[in-house]
């Protein structure tokens, strides 16, 4: 648990799951905002937390007067909080979705957990506000209730996405957009567009160049340096990993030029295809593993050409808008949050046409150097959403 609070705080943030955006965004509002109390459990056995974390939080939060507004994710059953802690129950209780269970891939249907899901669903009813971090996000919660209440045997509840709807709004995950101008290679340097050099002050990486620029920019305009591929992304299944990492070995095997680093976090179940791909791969890599510095993390992506999502689960996709804030090609499915993000010149609809456009570039790395990628990273970060989230946190 971590607490850090103003005197006296009014806003109570609530994190059971402390990792990944779920970190990045209750570190970001307890920053930026006043008069914040913190309180969060490590990420780490996600299923328990979302069982147990209400109970713990109802007993390790001191009562205080000064209270006035609950934020916390939906891993919290907000119910159940309310019910133990009814001095917390009359705050303005916001709900905030980073992802939701309803719709949340599982290897087979029937191994889903019909109680995580249907925990949101009365967290929902209980909270006064519930926010989305997307569109899709927020459609395919509501738009899937009746046909998940559907699996209880008899007297099943009525009008439930009916009761919800009206409380939900979408509201944008604010990206932590630093100024990487001077971390970018020549050819980026001299595409970039103006965004590239807004800086929000909150996480900024150091602004001189890395010990490798030099070297970096003298390969710049040689036809032979190879296509450098980013895949920034949690290693766990619903990222579909088996999918990028077999497209990476139909390259190879076509005898293709090309650099691949395989970023982003690990967690106690890693899908073995890691470990199978990496001595295939072994020639190609540049980089493998999570990256515990922002800016060495930044660093990489600014390097990178292309970065790649072969999600089957994303209900917003902060590492690829990231990526391409420091001037990488963006290739996304053409399903979940990535369409209302990305211009379909972005999007492929099946494994051969990644592996199609994939194949072009390594072919002809410059196209996707000398592209402009058509996407506003800066309508997604904090300078500019703050406003609505200070509003969501004001009684």
């Amino acid at each position: 648990m971590q607490s850090q609070a103003a005197s006296p705080p009014s806003v109570l943030l609530l994190e059971p799951f402390y990792g990944g955006s779920h970190k990045q965004l209750t570190d970001l509002l307890s920053s930026q905002l006043d008069s914040c109390s913190v309180f969060t459990l490590p990420a780490k056995k996600w299923h328990w937390r979302a069982r147990t974390s209400a109970l713990y939080f109802s007993q390790n939060i001191p009562p205080s007067p000064a209270y006035r507004v609950l934020f916390c994710s939906s891993v919290l059953n907000l119910c159940e909080l309310a019910a133990l802690r009814p001095d917390l129950a009359g705050l303005k209780k916001v709900l905030y979705f980073h992802e939701n269970q309803l719709v949340y891939p599982v290897r087979k249907d029937q191994d889903r957990d019909f109680q995580y899901g249907y925990n949101q669903i009365l967290s929902c009813l209980v909270a006064d506000v519930v926010v989305f971090n997307s569109a899709f996000n927020m459609d395919s919660f509501l738009s899937t209730i009746p046909s998940f209440l559907k699996k209880i045997p008899d007297h099943r509840p009525k009008d439930v996405a009916r009761l919800i709807r009206p409380k939900c709004q979408v509201l944008h995950f604010p990206l932590h957009l630093a100024d990487v101008s001077g971390l970018l290679p020549k050819h980026k340097r001299l595409r970039s567009p103006a965004h590239l050099c807004h800086t929000d002050g909150i996480i900024t990486p150091q602004t001189a160049r890395p010990s490798h620029q030099s070297s970096l920019d003298s390969q710049e305009d040689s036809p032979v340096r190879p296509l450098h591929i980013v895949w920034p992304h949690r290693w766990e299944h619903d990222k579909n990993p088996e999918l990028f990492f077999s497209t990476m070995l139909k390259l190879k095997d076509e005898g293709l030029h090309f650099l691949l680093s395989v970023l982003g976090e690990t967690f106690s179940d890693v899908p073995e295809i890691f470990a199978q791909s990496r001595p295939l791969l072994d020639p190609h890599i540049v980089h493998w593993g999570f990256l515990s510095s922002k800016d060495e993390y930044v660093s990489v992506l600014c390097e990178a050409d292309v970065v790649v999502s072969t999600a089957a689960h994303e209900f917003f996709g902060v590492a690829m808008l990231e990526a391409v804030h420091c001037g990488c090609y963006p290739l996304c499915p053409n399903a979940l949050v990535y369409p209302e993000i990305f211009p379909e010149e972005y999007l492929y609809t099946t494994p051969q046409q990644l592996h199609r456009k994939l194949r072009a570039f390594c072919t002809r790395p410059q196209v996707a150097r000398s592209h402009v990628v058509k996407v506003d990273t800066w309508a997604f970060s904090w300078d500019v959403l703050k406003g609505r989230f200070q509003s969501l946190l004001t009684p």
